[in-house]
């Protein structure tokens, strides 16, 4: 089973889903990992208090830029409120491979990026 989702994860790596950026986006934050180098940037756009549509970009290990396509796809059509009760763990069960300490900023990079993004607004942009 395991095989199965490091396939996944090397697929999300290799064909990333929702990867580029948003001329005019809602809401943009970009963070890095600089004990690594990974840097991912989320952009979105926002009608109705949910997202309608998110991309990342950025570059890093597989395991990070794969962690934050798989994210995209799981927050697409969500509200603020969702975006801030997503865990760590979440994210973790997603990618269903144990993950080893060393990695585990890498595999969270998406998550904190996002998760900025969602606490510093205070309420959607309203179209």
């Amino acid at each position: 089973m395991a095989d199965l989702y490091r396939e996944n994860i090397l697929d999300h790596y290799r064909n990333p889903r929702n990867y580029g950026t948003i001329e005019n986006a809602d809401i943009s934050y970009e963070d890095s990992n600089p004990l690594c180098g990974d840097r991912v940037r989320i952009d979105m756009r926002i009608e109705d208090g949910k997202i309608v549509e998110i991309k990342f970009s950025g570059r890093g290990c597989a395991i990070s830029q794969a962690s934050a396509s798989m994210l995209t796809e799981m927050v697409e059509g969500a509200d603020l409120d969702e975006i801030r009760e997503l865990s760590a763990q979440d994210i973790l069960d997603e990618l269903g491979v144990p993950i080893s300490p060393a990695r585990v900023k890498c595999a969270l990079l998406g998550l904190k990026v996002l998760k900025s993004a969602a606490y510093g607004i205070t309420d959607w942009p309203e179209h």
